[in-house]
Formats: structure tokens, C-alpha cells, sequence
């Protein structure tokens, strides 16, 4: 969608007697294929293109969309939007965002955009050979599939406020997820991968083989009895231990007053010598972007820089709500009011890889797997369901599941001691995280 017709939406929409507006046009294209037991399961084509447009009338904003772009569309939904407006409950701190936030001059080429598309037969070759990896692992019985996929997206944006910008990225992906089993069970074991070029997608056939293996290595899993030990959780899944610190440093969180965390800008959070940064602009990041969904600067920064909390997380409305300028961090799917995301975050390594993590602690919990998480996000009470496995002398000894690890995070983060074995592997990535001493519920 191009930026002609953008313009010519917002300048319809102030015509028609809104004081601001902007626009934004997403077009996207993808192509998925799925395979189980070796046989074609399922093909899902998608060919999407949408309009979005927001308008303010003094502090009364409304929003709609629609993927009818012709010319007598655009009248009605220009039409729709301002006549919800004049009827929408004021906002003070609504509005689009401030003239010198906005992105200008060049924008950063981030090398999101990788022209090939590949074939179905491509695709579902993908697929296939990451499954029968995975199948053709020891004690492997059966298969939850495998799966190829292939993304092309564009959104661009125009505002009354002077920003036009384009933002276009491509997605790659191959997956598999296999079913291991013996006498006293089954278990499940997946992995997969997504880029934005397709050379950076690894093997099919090392990704299958690392999700049999893993099911495999969950056999014979254990109870444990409940009982305060050192916890390390794995790489793979230690980003989403950030996800609460995200939830509770967003401004609009903040600007409520529902944060564990209102208090604690400029203060000691995490052990010094930690540093958790995000950055939306690095290079085929699967977070990246040039700019922020209000138009808004972005560019690197540490959330956490030697342990201590640098910033909150703001778009234009909250920043106004807490008298402070937007930090670029604006988030949404169209062109709704935008709330608050990080782009590429990572937790900094230290340096013990994860053999090295689990001989310091020398005996404890290495978790592989979580689900059921749940938050106080007033006191920064949390607790989340685990699976993993049971280490002793710095080795592991055997597999664990129906456990549950608890603490306070505030507590959490203060003991937080990083591992080197940081991997990118998404748009949130940890090494593996250490905790020494916390509560262990299971038999």
C-alpha cells in the first residue's frame, strides 16, 4: 500500500473535520506447510491487505479499519472514524506523537527483507526432512510433525503530524516436534527456528534431530519431593523470565500504578555487573524495526545497565500521563492506540557456560520446560509449572516434571547470575540464569 493513498486517506479525514489522523496500510503474504508421519497434513496460503485509520477530534480519538481499499471504502471508513470520534470520551494525554520525536532523514536499513520465495515443494521438502530427523532418533515412536514457512509483510505509516515511513521485513521457518516413549510413558520434544533470511535458517535435519533428542531425554522422568534448591533455567527459555521485568517497567503499567516495580527507576535491581539491552535495530533482527508504531525515533538502550534500572518502556500517551518524552517503544498490530513492547531484547552472558553454571551450584534444578506462569503483578509474587532436570555434583542425573518453582522476583533478579551460552534465537534472548536457593514444590 502505498504512501499516496495513505496520505489521501488522512487528508480526506481531516477535510472531513478531524484536527489529526494517521494512516496505516499492512500487506502481508505467507505460505506454511505441515507434514506428520511423513504424509502432507495441512497448506495454509494467506494474502491479506489492510487499511487502518485513526483520527482525533480535540482529546476524542477513534479507530477503524477495513480491507476494502477502493475509493468508496475509504470515503465510509474516513466518514466512520470521525463520526466515532465526536462521540468518543475525551483522553487526556491522547494524541498522535510530538513533531521532534518523529524519525527523520534517511532511515536505518536494518536488512529485515529477503526477496526469495520459496516454493510449497520447497517448503514441505523442509518439512519433512526435519521430521524424519526427529523420527530417526533412539526411542523416538511417533511424531507431533514438522512444519516450513514463509512470510512477506509491509506496513507503512503516514500521519497528519508530518512522519511518512515503510517498514518491510520477510520471515523463515522450520520446525519439528516429536514423541518419544518407553514402558512408563511418552514424552515431547520440539525445536524450530525463525529468521529473516533464508541462508540463516539452519538444517532441517539438525533441528529434527534436536527435537527427537530431546524427547527422548525426557524418559523416565521422576517426581521430586518439595524442597529449596539452586535453579538454573535454560537458555532456551530464560527470555521469558524477562517477561514480567517487561510488564512491569511498560509506562502505561506504571502510570497506573500496578507495578511491582513503580518504585525502582534509578534503583539497584539486579546484582551489578548485569545488563539486559534492547535494541531495534539490529541487523535481520526478528524484533527489528526503524521506527516505532507512532512514527517515534528508536535506537539502542540498557533497560538494565550494571544491575540498575535505567528506564521505563513509553509510547506518547504514557509518557504524557508520567510527564516524560516517549522512550520509541510504541507497539500495535494496525492502527489502534498503541500500547508498549521491547523490539530485540537480550540479557548479556556472563562467563560460565552451562556446565559451569550447574558446578557452581552444584546441586539443583536445570528447568527445560515452563508453563502456567502466574503473577502478582502488584507484589512481584510468581510461581510457573516446570520440567526439566535434577543435577548433582555439577552433572545431571536424572528427568523431573509436575514441579512448580516460586519466589518473589524482586528477590529473583537481585540473584540472578547469567550464564555465557547466550543464543539469538528470537526477539527475547538469555543465557542460561542461575538462582541460587529458591522454593521447589513437588511431591
Amino acid at each position: 500500500m502505498n504512501e499516496t493513498l495513505l496520505n489521501d486517506v488522512v487528508a480526506a479525514a481531516l477535510k472531513a473535520g478531524a484536527d489529526a489522523a494517521e494512516a496505516v496500510g499492512a500487506e502481508r503474504r505467507s505460505l506454511s506447510i505441515g507434514v506428520r508421519n511423513g504424509a502432507l497434513e495441512e497448506v495454509e496460503r494467506e494474502e491479506s491487505r489492510d487499511l487502518g485509520l485513526r483520527v482525533f477530534i480535540g482529546q476524542r480519538q477513534a479507530t477503524v479499519s477495513g480491507s476494502d481499499i477502493s475509493a468508496e471504502a475509504r470515503a465510509k471508513l474516513v466518514a466512520r472514524a470521525v463520526a466515532m470520534a465526536r462521540l468518543a470520551p475525551e483522553d487526556p494525554y491522547g494524541g498522535l506523537a510530538d513533531p521532534d520525536r518523529l524519525a527523520r532523514g534517511p532511515l536505518p536499513d536494518l536488512d529485515l527483507y529477503d526477496p526469495t520465495e520459496p516454493s510449497p515443494l520447497e517448503l514441505e521438502d523442509r518439512a519433512r526432512a526435519a521430521e524424519a530427523a526427529a523420527r530417526a532418533v533412539p526411542k523416538v515412536t511417533n511424531s507431533d510433525g514438522g512444519s516450513g514457512s514463509w512470510s512477506s509483510s509491509q506496513w507503512t505509516m503516514v500521519t497528519s503530524g508530518g512522519f511518512a515511513g515503510v517498514h518491510r521485513a520477510s520471515g523463515f521457518s522450520i520446525g519439528a516436534s516429536a514423541i518419544a516413549g518407553d514402558a512408563d510413558g511418552m514424552e515431547t520434544g520440539y525445536d524450530g527456528r525463525s529468521v529473516r533470511w533464508q541462508a540463516d535458517l539452519p538444517s532441517p535435519e539438525s533441528l529434527g534431530a534436536e527435537a527427537g533428542r530431546r524427547a527422548a531425554s525426557r524418559l523416565g522422568a521422576r517426581k521430586i519431593a518439595s524442597t529449596t534448591a539452586p535453579v538454573i533455567f535454560e537458555n532456551r527459555l530464560a527470555g521469558s523470565l524477562l517477561s514480567p521485568l517487561i510488564g512491569g517497567i511498560s509506562g502505561p503499567s506504571i502510570a497506573r500504578g500496578t507495578s511491582f516495580l513503580k518504585d525502582k527507576l534509578g534503583q539497584q535491581l539486579f546484582a551489578k555487573g548485569v545488563v539486559i539491552s534492547d535494541d531495534p535495530h539490529r541487523l535481520r533482527g526478528l524484533g527489528s524495526s526503524p521506527f516505532d508504531d507512532e512514527g517515534v525515533a528508536n535506537g539502542m538502550r540498557n533497560l538494565i545497565d550494571d544491575g540498575v534500572l535505567t528506564t521505563w518502556l513509553l509510547n506518547s500517551s504514557s509518557a504524557r500521563q508520567l510527564g516524560l518524552a516517549t522512550t520509541g517503544h510504541a507497539s500495535r498490530g494496525l492502527a489502534g492506540p498503541p500500547g508498549v513492547s521491547t523490539s530485540n531484547l537480550t540479557f548479556h552472558p556472563g562467563d560460565r557456560d552451562l556446565a559451569g553454571l550447574m558446578q557452581d551450584a552444584k546441586a539443583g534444578l536445570l528447568v527445560t520446560s515452563m508453563f502456567g506462569p502466574s503473577l502478582n503483578g502488584n507484589t512481584g509474587d510468581w510461581s510457573v509449572g516446570c520440567s526439566g532436570f535434577w543435577f548433582e555434583a555439577g552433572e545431571i542425573a536424572y528427568p523431573v516434571n509436575e514441579i512448580t518453582v516460586a519466589g518473589n522476583l524482586l528477590d529473583i533478579f537481585a540473584r540472578v547470575v547469567p550464564g555465557a551460552d547466550l543464543e539469538i534465537r528470537g526477539s527475547a534472548n538469555s543465557p542460561s540464569l542461575l538462582v541460587d536457593g529458591l522454593a521447589i514444590a513437588g511431591l
